[in-house]
């Protein structure tokens, strides 16, 4: 299908867009359903232990198309496929009435996961019209909030133990008894993303959860790294959005294909996306021992 060629407003490739099988998921799921204790805490609480600028092609945004009923969930429908049989799928972190989280099967960032909105009124529609609903809205803001709060206990457990933020915590929760109040540690959710992209390549509506590091091995492209560096990437907390908000136009504001900026330090590597690859992976080492 052409809709499923990477197009030139795609913040993914055509590797992305049809693949089949998720890369880097073996099945196991250190993200742990909200409702239960962080593997972390169960772990350290034992005993042991602008201006818009033109271009002559502007592109506002992909259309998302109408999909017939009983369409394939192939190419750009692929998430359809998670959201239909959620239980069949190890990247599925956790699922209710309304929503499915999963693992991005491509990851920008050392955790990525997405949301995906249930209510079939509004899952195919683009997410600057879906969340003109100010009820729709409230409750995706509200669920995204839960998710964050889930990868914030996941970068605490992957990295507190580097975090020197953490080391007072950490001492003290190896006491016998510990503390009532712990030392509160790094605000790991202050190190979370959360947004949607302005130009969504996917045809189901999503939301991007992720750590801010971008660092991984999916990040191949300046396109990747600049689709979550930049406007591109509109902050939940950002909507309602305004009718004349610049973002709402990415092709014209030509987002990704801006220079790339260094997300920590704002070093700008213009086009050198090798030089920013090494440059990001200094900063990973750095960001999580802070």
């Amino acid at each position: 299908m052409a809709d499923d060629k990477e197009l030139p407003e795609d913040a993914i490739t055509n590797e992305e867009i049809n693949a089949t099988v998720l890369p880097g998921h073996s099945g196991e799921k250190p993200l742990a359903d909200p409702k239960k204790r962080n593997a972390f805490t169960e772990l350290m609480s034992s005993p042991q232990k602008p201006k818009i600028k033109p271009t002559p092609k502007a592109i506002s945004h992909r259309p998302i198309p109408t999909l017939p009923p009983n369409a394939p969930f192939t190419g750009r429908n692929g998430l359809g496929a998670y959201m239909a049989s959620p239980a069949k799928f190890p990247a599925v972190i956790y699922h209710n009435e309304d929503f499915v989280a999963i693992y991005d099967g491509f990851p920008k960032s050392s955790v990525h996961v997405l949301l995906l909105p249930l209510n079939p009124e509004k899952t195919l529609l683009h997410p600057f019209e879906a969340f003109e609903d100010p009820k729709f809205l409230a409750l995706v803001k509200a669920e995204v909030k839960k998710l964050q709060i889930l990868v914030a206990s996941e970068l605490r457990r992957l990295y507190g133990k580097h975090s020197a933020s953490e080391q007072a915590r950490i001492e003290a929760m190896k006491t016998d008894p510990p503390p009532e109040v712990l030392p509160p540690g790094r605000d790991w959710e202050k190190q979370v993303l959360t947004g949607i992209h302005s130009g969504p390549s996917m045809n189901h509506l999503h939301i991007h959860v992720l750590s801010v590091d971008r660092h991984s091995s999916c990040l191949k492209h300046k396109k990747h790294y600049n689709s979550f560096a930049t406007p591109f990437l509109i902050d939940m907390e950002d909507f309602p959005l305004d009718p004349e908000d610049v973002r709402r136009h990415p092709g014209r504001q030509g987002y990704l294909n801006s220079d790339l900026v260094c997300w920590r330090c704002r070093q700008n590597f213009k086009a050198n996306f090798a030089g920013l690859k090494q440059h990001l992976a200094q900063e990973f080492e750095q960001w999580k021992r802070e």
